[in-house]
């Protein structure tokens, strides 16, 4: 059975800078991009913050470029999911249903997915002011008034985050009290351009070709309310899409995949991982990027010494 030198599963940024790096340095790369290649980005409709592009350039087109360079050098692409994988001992198996690969190294990217609440209009509206990246697209709410939703810590930052833009964000929340740690809460409350609105949930996000408004419902009396926003951003967390790998990879506490400090090496030498999926803190495209060069450095340099 043939072996590959290295298999990368997953695409995004992280992936396809990954391929790139591993394609030029000869090792021939097979990708399992997904059945939806692209990550994150993909419902991203403008991305401002990536260098090289002064003008802007949108999610999927970022992904495509990035596909066709690492195609220029030979990558293979599979686009399919890996259903299961076998990581005790090198060479390392993968499973696309029955049929199976193996590699002397892997590099996983299979990133992270961001939560949503689950109602139709949250699709219908994506990328036309529904958003789960304040970084991302907050700059294209100046002067504009938007939501925030949820209670944890990621939601308190992206609500202060967006007060550099917005001249009020509402900070929605279905408890009676936020769930973020004391310091982040404070931070918040004491920012008069934040309104929390607690016991409120999100009904239905209105609008005709963009959002113009939400239709709250207060969970304790069931009173409904329009409150005119342009903007919704969800901050309910992201869930790393790690779960085909936890009997091998060490995790943290959320299922985020544990690399050493300064690599992307994780606790099986010659298993590499990049991008969104091990990194919960950043989450940006360009870091993303980054770490998928790493990953490809790395495994070279692991394949030279372990020939």
């Amino acid at each position: 059975m043939n072996t590959e030198n290295v298999i990368i599963i997953g695409s995004g940024p992280a992936g396809y800078t990954a391929a790139i790096y591993a394609a030029r340095a000869n090792l021939k790369p097979l990708m399992f991009e997904g059945l939806t290649p692209g990550g994150q980005l993909m419902i991203t409709s403008d991305v401002e913050n990536y260098p090289g592009f002064d003008e802007g350039i949108t999610g999927p087109e970022l992904m495509e470029v990035m596909r066709k360079q690492a195609q220029r050098f030979e990558t293979r692409f599979i686009t399919k999911d890996i259903t299961r994988v076998d990581f005790s001992k090198r060479p390392f198996k993968v499973w696309e249903e029955d049929e199976k690969y193996q590699a002397q190294t892997v590099i996983i990217t299979t990133g992270a997915s961001a939560k949503w609440m689950g109602i139709d209009s949250e699709k219908k509206f994506m990328g036309k002011g529904v958003s789960a990246c304040a970084t991302c697209d907050g700059a294209f709410f100046k002067n504009k008034n938007v939501v925030v939703v949820g209670g944890g810590d990621s939601a308190m930052e992206e609500a202060t985050f967006l007060t550099r833009f917005c001249p009020t964000v509402y900070l929605i929340h279905r408890r009676e009290e936020f769930r973020a740690s004391k310091i982040m809460q404070d931070r918040v409350l004491k920012n008069l351009k934040i309104k929390p609105l607690y016991n409120s949930v999100i009904e239905e996000i209105v609008g005709t070709n963009v959002v113009n408004g939400v239709r709250l419902k207060n969970v304790v009396d069931g009173k409904t309310s329009d409150l005119k926003v342009d903007g919704v951003f969800m901050a309910i967390g992201h869930s790393p899409n790690t779960k085909i790998f936890k009997d091998f990879i060490k995790t943290n506490e959320t299922g985020y995949l544990l690399t050493k400090p300064g690599t992307t090496s994780t606790n099986i030498p010659g298993i590499f991982a990049a991008g969104d999926v091990q990194d919960h803190v950043y989450r940006q495209a360009v870091t993303a990027a980054g770490s998928g060069c790493m990953a490809a450095l790395e495994a070279e340099r692991f394949l030279e010494a372990n020939h």
